[in-house]
């Protein structure tokens, strides 16, 4: 039998929602300003489910660290995900099994959680200079944009891994039936 991991090791925090254990990187909505406020500029913000995590994921996680000193993930809440269509039984993993899996990439600096369908509030109280989307993502439409240009931020999309999504796993396990 293991002991759980104590409060107070680098890499456990005890103030995520429920009492749980979540991990150093995550911050609430409301506490990421604080937080952030010793991580080097510029920052990058990027958001999603992350449901199965998996290469294009990861790929593209490290295409958008490398546009500046910090990355911030924006992560769908459990509810947000299942509001976007992606089909019965998602999001796979809950949001805190999400996060840690996050958290433990060395490319993600921070990992907040919003119940929105999009981060639109996120961004507008970070306001980072970079707002990243895969490049299955026609950034140019998405209101992020829109949103990050009024400070003089830019939003881009960093290069899609083809044959790599979570639906994709999920239909190979024959859990999601495959497009008409």
């Amino acid at each position: 039998m293991t002991a759980p991991c104590p409060a107070g090791t680098p890499w456990v925090t005890s103030t995520g929602p429920a009492g749980r254990d979540w991990p150093a990187k995550y911050h609430s909505v409301d506490s990421l300003p604080e937080a952030l406020a010793g991580l080097p500029r510029p920052w990058v913000f990027t958001n999603g489910v992350f449901d199965l995590l998996h290469r294009g994921h990861v790929q593209g996680l490290q295409a958008a660290r490398a546009l500046g000193g910090a990355l911030i993930v924006g992560l769908n809440s459990d509810a947000s995900a299942r509001g976007l269509g992606k089909g019965p039984g998602r999001p796979v993993h809950t949001a805190v099994d999400r996060v840690w899996v996050l958290a433990a990439l060395e490319a993600v600096s921070a990992v907040t959680v919003f119940e929105e369908p999009t981060p639109l509030a996120v961004l507008a109280r970070l306001r980072p200079e970079f707002y990243v989307k895969g490049g299955d993502y026609d950034v140019a439409r998405l209101p992020e944009a829109a949103l990050v240009a009024q400070w003089g931020g830019r939003a881009l999309a960093v290069p899609f891994v083809a044959g790599h999504s979570s639906t994709g796993i999920l239909r190979r396990l024959g859990t999601v039936p495959p497009p008409d």
